[in-house]
């Protein structure tokens, strides 16, 4: 079992390139992926979208790429267009505020957009060898997170499926003492209501109203159900893969069983365990919303 909740992160320094990358795993219902990445390196996207997928299926992703290449001379460039494009403002500026002197070229070279050393896609492709690397150790350091989170989970979801099966078989113990209970009560209010008219009691009459009773109480298929869905639980929770939808399906089939079970139980008993029972679910049905 994996938990959606996890953070790794990596950093790879190779041929004057410094990569470093963080991810941040949190729950959600489907598969969303944000990235967000250094000047230049965009263009990777596609490609570290594919490598998160092979390893993540729900949840929500976030990745920060910081990429940092040390430049050789050459790679930096002038934009004499944006250059002359500053001259020319500066110099009309000059003229209409009758300043002395003329534009500093050194100056306009710390402006925006005139020294140009960004990375295009050609040298970002380049460099996904060892970006790539670096994601991969990432995701390794998020999975050991996910999957330690994961045992943790794994272990308080057996301690309350072990508290519903216990409720459980309180339930199953009490179902048939609850008609015998049901026919002695009825038994008596009939002898102490028709001893009043002098009527003899049929007591094939009494067997008829039982039998209706227990039929409509009857929960036994409602408990082998349960059970079903408990041990199934089990089994998922020791599943590789990914395995939170198949868990939140039978939670909510759990849930709709033990509601049965309250309706038809007509005991206070089974009402309580139904209780516990209900609210022990729904602390798994809360945890299990973390699981991938």
């Amino acid at each position: 079992m994996l938990s959606m909740t996890g953070f790794g992160e990596a950093y790879c320094q190779q041929d004057g390139l410094t990569v470093g990358v963080e991810v941040r795993t949190i729950n959600s219902r489907f598969f969303k992926l944000v990235v967000r990445t250094s000047e230049g390196f965009g263009s990777l996207e596609p490609r570290i979208e594919a490598v998160v997928r092979n390893r993540i299926h729900r949840g929500t992703v976030q990745i920060s790429l910081r990429a940092e290449r040390t430049k050789s001379p050459e790679e930096y460039k002038i934009n004499t267009d944006v250059l002359d494009r500053y001259r020319l403002q500066l110099e009309s500026l000059y003229r209409e505020r009758s300043l002395e002197g003329e534009v500093d070229i050194n100056a306009l070279l710390a402006l925006p957009g005139v020294v140009d050393d960004t990375v295009d896609d050609q040298a970002a492709g380049a460099d996904w060898s060892v970006i790539a690397q670096a994601l991969e150790v990432a995701l390794e350091s998020l999975a050991r997170m996910r999957v330690d989170e994961g045992l943790a989970m794994a272990a308080d979801l057996k301690t309350n499926c072990a508290t519903v099966a216990e409720s459980l078989e309180k339930i199953e113990q009490r179902a048939p003492l609850v008609v015998d209970a049901y026919r002695r009560r009825l038994h008596e209010r009939l002898k102490r209501t028709l001893a009043e008219f002098e009527v003899v009691l049929d007591p094939a009459d009494v067997i008829k109203e039982v039998s209706l009773f227990a039929d409509r109480g009857d929960i036994s298929e409602e408990i082998v159900r349960l059970r079903s869905h408990l041990e199934q639980f089990g089994s998922i929770m020791e599943l590789p893969e990914s395995s939170g939808r198949k868990l939140e399906f039978l939670t909510q089939e759990m849930l709709r069983e033990t509601n049965t079970i309250g309706a038809k139980g007509n005991d206070v008993e089974i009402a309580r365990c139904v209780i516990e029972i209900k609210a022990t679910l729904e602390r798994i049905r809360e945890m299990i919303q973390n699981v991938e």
